[in-house]
């Protein structure tokens, strides 16, 4: 995980980056983020396209940087002993795109606008986003 920013209480959000944290952060926090963050990831894989005569790893290089271009950046919340507290899908680089759902939820899918809205304001700021839970909680 790479560090993104801090937030209030203690806590701290988190980048996601390979599958086996995402497939952790879907274990813990009992949710399916592993299932989209796969599908995302190869989906970015299938638009990849190399400069045509590329040495084979310039390839690999451009797909990485193609791959984290294009992909959603998924967030974990975490308290300061490791707990984990939400989830955030935002869109790729953290710019806002038309059309894109931002999904923020907690354990189990529940809502964690009233115990870390403070976070998620923080969260907000970093990336110059508005997270309003109305518009990226989806089981209101």
């Amino acid at each position: 995980m790479r560090y993104v920013c801090d937030a209030p209480g203690g806590k701290t959000w988190f980048a996601l980056e390979t599958e086996a944290e995402a497939d952790a952060e879907s274990a813990l926090m009992r949710h399916a983020v592993d299932r989209y963050f796969r599908r995302h990831v190869a989906e970015a894989r299938e638009s990849y396209r190399a400069p045509p005569g590329a040495p084979a790893f310039e390839r690999d290089i451009g797909l990485k940087g193609h791959i984290a271009r294009s992909t959603p950046l998924y967030l974990t919340l975490r308290a300061d002993d490791g707990e984990g507290l939400a989830t955030a899908m935002l869109p790729p680089q953290g710019r806002n795109q038309a059309n894109f759902r931002i999904i923020i939820v907690g354990r189990d899918n529940s809502d964690p606008y009233p115990d870390h809205g403070k976070a998620i304001d923080a969260l907000a700021h970093k990336f110059g986003l508005e997270l309003k839970r109305e518009d990226c909680f989806p089981y209101a």
